[in-house]
Parts: structure tokens; C-alpha cells; sequence
């Protein structure tokens, strides 16, 4: 991703684990983030163990700024969250992180500078950090364990901004080299099921044929078939009919 793309700041604050930095990073670049801004590693910075868990996303690595406080991490920023899970006595506006990212795209398209703070693992964001935010991103979690890993917070807060900032499909069909059938296709299929279970008389009494063929007709636009599919099902009705002429 280019270098210029309008994003937010990914801040992981005082971060005790190397290996948690390095996944953090790699969750970044999933959803084309690689912003990344650091406040006082624990274990200083390089980080070795970093580099070995981003696998892959090491460039995220090389480009973060490290800085000494968390202000100076925020400084060029007109808008700041916070991810906490504990309840703070702060009069601040709290988010879902699907919420948060769709500000952080109003804000950003506005050409305002954003950044998300992420806490150190064992007690998450101090007060004087969550003071510097304007406001608090808290993720649904079950309430008798709201403790996220650190780059599971990122990973989330990622997604929700990649959703935000690109148009994906809620739902779509690999249709694996084929194509849907047509109305003609579909047309074909049911006349060849007809007349075969007709020569079979599969349609008795007679009286009852007419509403069977419809029922067949029916069943056939029921189902989203392909033109495999279709090819397949004529194939496997001759074969059937050659086996019983055989016999």
C-alpha cells in the first residue's frame, strides 16, 4: 500500500512483548494498514522477536516511529481513540470498533490526522494515555473475560477499518470456471426429466401428471444451478437410461 494512503495511526503503547508487536503487524498489513507507531517497548526497540513473528510484514516494522511518551506519539493528530475494556470515570464518547473506524474514515476523508492508542498487555491503557483520547473503542466481549491479546485488538479494530475503507461483498459465489444456467438451460433440463419419467411412467394416475410435471418445473427453479450442474444432470439421466436399456 502506498505510503500516502489516508489512515489512521495504529500506537501501541509501552508494549511488553516483542512477539506481540511483531503480530501486531501482521494483523496491520492484513487490512492494508502500516502505520504503526510505538511508546516505549519494554524491551527496546529493535526487537528481534518482533521481527520474527511479523513473518512477512517486517516492512511494518521498519517504518514505525518510536517515540518516548504517548503525547508525543499523538501529537500531529486532531483525533484520537482509545481502546480499553475497563470501565473509566472519563465523560467520553465510547464505540463498538465498527463505529470508530466509520469516524476515523469521516474524519480522515476530511483531512483530519487520526490515531488509535492500543494498551501494554497485562493492564491495558493508563489513565493520563486515555485522557489524551477523544474517544473510548470497547469491543462487545464476553464480560466475565474482556481481556484481548494486543494484536487481537489491532487485528479487530483493523478489519472494521478495512470494511469502512473498501467495498466488500457480504456474501459471494466462487463459481469455479462455470457460469449460472439460463432460463433456456433450465428450460431443456425439465423437458428431459419430463419425457424420461414420462417413458417411465413416473407421471400416474394421470389425472395427477399435470400438477407433477408443474411440481418438477418448481423444484427445478428452486434450485441456483449451474451449467455444470445442468450438464451433469442430463449426463446422469442417459447414463441411467442406457444401464436400464442394458438390462
Amino acid at each position: 500500500m502506498p505510503s500516502d494512503t489516508p489512515q489512521p495511526s495504529f500506537v501501541l503503547v509501552r508494549p511488553q512483548m516483542g512477539e506481540n508487536i511483531g503480530a501486531a503487524a501482521r494483523a496491520m498489513l492484513n487490512f492494508g494498514l502500516h502505520r504503526m507507531r510505538l511508546v516505549a517497548p519494554r524491551d527496546g526497540w529493535p526487537n528481534p522477536k518482533a521481527v520474527a513473528m511479523a513473518s512477512g510484514a517486517g516492512r511494518i516494522l521498519d517504518d514505525a516511529v518510536l517515540v518516548d511518551r504517548t503525547v508525543d506519539a499523538v501529537a500531529d493528530c486532531s483525533y484520537v481513540f482509545a481502546t480499553t475494556a475497563r470501565q473509566r470515570d472519563m465523560t467520553k464518547p465510547v464505540m463498538t470498533p465498527e463505529r470508530a473506524m466509520e469516524v476515523a474514515r469521516e474524519k480522515i476523508a476530511a483531512g483530519e490526522k487520526v490515531a488509535v492508542l492500543f494498551g501494554p498487555e497485562r493492564a491495558g491503557l493508563e489513565n493520563d494515555d486515555i485522557a489524551l483520547a477523544n474517544a473510548i473503542i470497547s469491543v462487545p466481549v464476553n464480560p466475565e473475560f474482556p481481556s484481548l491479546n494486543l494484536a487481537q485488538c489491532v487485528l479487530l479494530t483493523g478489519y472494521e477499518w478495512r470494511r469502512q475503507s473498501v467495498e466488500i461483498a457480504s456474501e459471494a459465489t466462487e463459481m469455479a470456471g462455470t457460469d449460472w444456467a439460463n432460463a433456456i438451460e433450465m428450460d431443456k433440463l425439465a423437458e428431459h426429466y419430463e419425457s424420461t419419467l414420462d417413458s417411465a411412467g413416473f407421471f400416474f394416475p394421470e389425472t395427477k401428471a399435470d400438477s407433477m410435471k408443474l411440481n418438477l418445473r418448481n423444484m427445478w427453479s428452486r434450485m441456483p444451478l449451474t451449467r455444470a450442474d445442468v450438464q451433469m444432470l442430463h449426463g446422469m439421466l442417459r447414463q441411467m437410461v442406457r444401464w436400464k436399456e442394458k438390462g
